[in-house]
């Protein structure tokens, strides 16, 4: 090559910009990304599970006792890549007794220099036995020196992330355990009456345990020292929501005191007698209305319980008292079953309803919207547009939310925060006068009371706990798709009798990987096998206006069969449909398939519901499943679904950044949560500087247990 063109290529290959690597992020960062800032957050980041490494296993041992773990260790006798079936590094180690190999089926050039033959490698995994031999696959291990000492204590395993390695983890624990200057929350009177241990005792024993330890107790997390770190965090839990229910009880509220000609005449024109614990209900939030600060109470009640009812009663209590209510509803078709069923009640009473959703024209919004900044609208009912700048109320003093786990936190308290129309600046935090309105949360999701007391501590509980009468049990039977046949002839002969039918199904479209029937295809195939039937269809995306039009014509039972996704789940109520078919059963969980087999058995008729399942079943799908055939009580349903699940399918919509319990078990732990509510009611009253030594251990600055 010439000198001038062999220079110019040269010159080429140096200007060419080569490709910069992203700087690596700092420690600190990767820390704080698992939440580990403070020294008592390092303290805190407990070990998911150990590694006993404190013992080597002779090699014979460990090949006889194959399919359990063991750490073993010897020097390297053979190391070779090999290409089949497949690319993978094998590594032959051996100590007086045997020799296995190790196996490692992704792996860097440098293992390969680390692996030399010579090398005293202790590696520690599953010992299988291979085609030639016992062997381990992928092992933990390093690289040691003959003679190299054991840890002394179980070896912690950690939550980690990307760039923090277990080492590290390890190292920045250990440093935050020495810094730390030691000091209990809880006396030692406290601690011996709750037969708990000190908190750096438990602390220490979690991070290093001692090979004696009893492994069993620390991986259940019912040894002592998991205890205490339960019950504390609990305690933190108990103490930072009910600080929070005080604070709320310091605002001030318009106290809704009058039950007067309006109350009065709604319960003379209803139809029926309110069950008796409805009446316990109604009497509970018309004590709450009555108080100069701002009700927040939880109304929970089986699907059917009657809760709309009382719900209405509690805003004609504000409107009787001069204020405006509003009610919001999380799809448009609860909320415009709330709207028919609200307004029939309300209207000949002399109440303006107004109505309020996202699908509305521009100017039938514009005159809801003045309607309400007026207070001509004495009752707005509605989806989240309710909450949008636009919309002021003149004197609003009781929210209502109904299936409040489906907004977040946000949402609700911008409906809380509505100002009213002499003040500016959109979402304000009082009403007119000043004052926060009261706030009602209603939900058809039973939520154990474990679980209610310890999520929703700052809240007050209410619960109807019976039906009206006259509902007869839904009767739920388990089917074999493989018996699709016979379902469609039992829903024909449903039909021929007068009766209504829902067929759920769980997709719109179909999905290649749950091979689902789909909504639309179930629509098509039951058109074509019942003929002489009407068959409707109702899905998610339908348009509001295209998906009322379809409620709207089974509801006048000018449809007999139909069709949905779980857009029915909640508030739908037809009384003449009597049969529900679930399709793929089995991918549901027990609270929506609850929730969605409360859409029948809403009238006097027998009700029945059938699952259909896909097999063969897994052991929580066969669980739920049974659950569902044994048992219409929904808060039973509830316990069940919370064992199965944990609790975060019931708190719905969470903020950004908010923590659910890390170590109790709120199904197993249910003595450590009575205990905590009890010694923080104490601790409020008596004793502040240990509530805030204790929250800020557990919390620091952030309200992660906090729930609006």
């Amino acid at each position: 090559m010439p000198a001038s063109a062999h220079e110019a290529k040269s010159a080429s290959a140096k200007a060419k910009p080569t490709k910069q690597k992203a700087p690596a992020k700092p420690l600190g960062d990767k820390f704080a990304k698992l939440g580990l800032r403070s020294e008592m957050d390092f303290v805190l980041h407990l070990p998911m599970r150990y590694e006993d490494e404190t013992e080597i296993v002779p090699m014979r041992d460990a090949a006889m006792r194959g399919g359990s773990s063991a750490q073993i260790e010897g020097i390297i006798t053979d190391c070779e890549i090999q290409y089949r079936p497949r690319r993978q590094l094998v590594v032959t180690i051996a100590d007086e007794t045997a020799q296995v190999v190790l196996r490692f089926l992704n792996f860097y050039g440098s293992q390969t220099k680390q692996m030399a033959v010579g090398n005293r490698v202790r590696a520690r995994s599953e010992v299988r036995h291979g085609f030639f031999g016992a062997e381990m696959v992928h092992p933990h291990y390093k690289m040691v020196i003959e003679g190299a000492p054991l840890p002394s204590a179980l070896t912690p395993v950690y939550h980690a992330g990307d760039g923090v390695s277990q080492t590290l983890l390890r190292k920045a624990i250990k440093v935050a355990l020495d810094k730390l200057h030691w000091h209990d929350t809880l006396s030692a009177a406290r601690l011996s009456k709750l037969k708990l241990i000190g908190f750096e005792e438990a602390v220490k024993f979690l991070h290093n345990p001692p090979p004696d330890a009893d492994q069993h107790s620390l991986l259940s997390r019912h040894h002592p020292a998991w205890q205490r770190m339960k019950f504390d965090e609990l305690l933190a839990q108990q103490l930072s929501l009910k600080r929070a229910q005080a604070a709320r009880r310091a605002k001030g509220a318009t106290a809704l005191s009058v039950v007067g000609e309006l109350c009065n005449a709604f319960m003379m024109s209803l139809p029926f007698a309110l069950t008796n614990a409805q009446e316990r209900v109604l009497a509970e939030l018309r004590r709450d209305l009555k108080q100069n600060y701002p009700m927040q109470r939880l109304l929970q009640g089986d699907v059917g319980s009657g809760k709309t009812i009382v719900a209405a009663l509690a805003a004609a209590q504000a409107i009787d008292s001069g204020f405006q209510a509003a009610l919001m509803a999380p799809t448009e078709i609860l909320a415009d079953q709330h709207f028919r069923k609200i307004a029939a009640w309300l209207a000949p009473l002399g109440i303006t309803t107004a109505w309020l959703t996202g699908s509305l024209k521009a100017k039938e919004k514009r005159e809801a919207q003045a309607l309400i900044a007026s207070g001509e609208a004495q009752l707005v009912i509605g989806t989240h547009a309710l909450i949008q700048d636009a919309v002021q109320f003149a004197k609003l003093g009781l929210i209502i939310v109904d299936e409040q786990h489906r907004f977040g936190v946000a949402q609700r308290l911008s409906l809380r925060n509505k100002g009213g129309s002499n003040n500016s600046g959109g979402n304000l935090l009082h009403n007119a006068q000043g004052h926060i309105p009261h706030q009602l949360m209603m939900s058809a999701t039973p939520i154990p009371r474990t679980l209610a007391m310890t999520y929703y501590a700052d809240l007050e509980v209410s619960v109807i706990d019976e039906l009206p009468p006259g509902r007869t049990p839904i009767v739920t039977r388990v089917v074999d798709q493989t018996r699709r046949e016979e379902v469609i002839e039992r829903v024909h002969a449903a039909a021929l009798e007068g009766k209504q039918v829902y067929w759920v199904c769980p997709l719109i479209e179909e999905s290649e990987a749950l091979q689902l029937q789909t909504a639309t295809d179930t629509h098509a195939m039951l058109s074509a096998a019942l003929p002489d039937l009407r068959v409707g269809l109702v899905h998610g995306r339908l348009k509001p206006a295209e998906k009322q039009a379809v409620m709207g014509a089974f509801t006048e039972n000018q449809l007999q069969v139909l069709v949905a996704t779980t857009v029915i789940e909640v508030g739908v109520d037809v009384p003449n449909a009597s049969l529900m078919v679930i399709e793929h059963a089995e991918r549901f969980g027990l609270s929506q398939l609850h929730q969605l087999r409360g859409r029948v058995g809403r009238g006097a008729a027998a009700s029945v519901c059938l699952l259909l399942y896909q097999g063969p079943l897994g052991g929580t799908a066969k669980e739920r499943l049974r659950t569902m055939r044994e048992s219409n009580d929904g808060f039973a349903i509830a316990r069940k679904d919370l064992q199965l699940r944990g609790p975060g399918e019931f708190l719905g919509a969470r903020q950004s950044g908010e923590a659910m319990l890390r170590f109790a078990n709120l199904d197993s732990d249910q003595d450590l949560v009575e205990q905590a509510r009890q010694l923080a009611s104490e601790l409020l009253a008596t004793d502040p500087a240990t509530v805030a030594a204790h929250l800020q251990r557990w919390m620091g600055h952030r309200e992660e247990f906090l729930r609006v």
